[in-house]
């Protein structure tokens, strides 16, 4: 009798714990992006982005606050700013090379804009800079000119 309970013990214990559920969690979909940017927005974000360099060429770091987006303004050190000053010609004309979105490591698409210098036939100087949808600047990533 002990050899047939102890046996029925051994073959219902996978049952038992066979019966513990998950719970599952749907995500939502995150928004869908357009294929490209609007006329509208990438001369938004190109006027931007001339004004940040103006107000960088000068040093005037009131009007570069007000340009830069709440999330990277305390990040934005001086030094930084002069690496990015450093690395951008201002005797050159920039013109926008392409206009699409930069997908942040949290899935998030932002608007992204690749800039050139007019006169560089082969794109060789690459300025990209990534944007909010209100037009505030997260970062630039000028030519390095080491």
């Amino acid at each position: 009798m002990k050899k047939l309970f102890l046996g029925l013990a051994i073959a219902a214990a996978p049952l038992m714990f066979a019966q513990k559920t998950a719970e599952v969690t749907v995500i939502p979909p995150k928004k869908e992006l357009p294929a490209e940017l609007s006329k509208e927005k990438v001369n938004l974000y190109n006027e931007n982005l001339m004004k940040f360099l103006a107000a960088l060429k000068i040093s005037d770091r009131s009007a570069i606050d007000a340009l830069l987006s709440d999330k990277v303004k305390t990040l934005a050190t001086d030094e930084i700013l002069n690496k990015v000053k450093d690395g951008i010609d201002y005797t050159k004309k920039l013109t926008v090379l392409k206009a699409g979105y930069y997908v942040a490591m949290d899935g998030e698409g932002l608007p992204n804009l690749k800039y050139k210098y007019a006169d560089d036939s082969e794109n060789k100087e690459v300025i990209s800079v990534v944007f909010e949808d209100g037009g505030k600047i997260l970062g630039v990533m000028p030519v390095n000119k080491n």
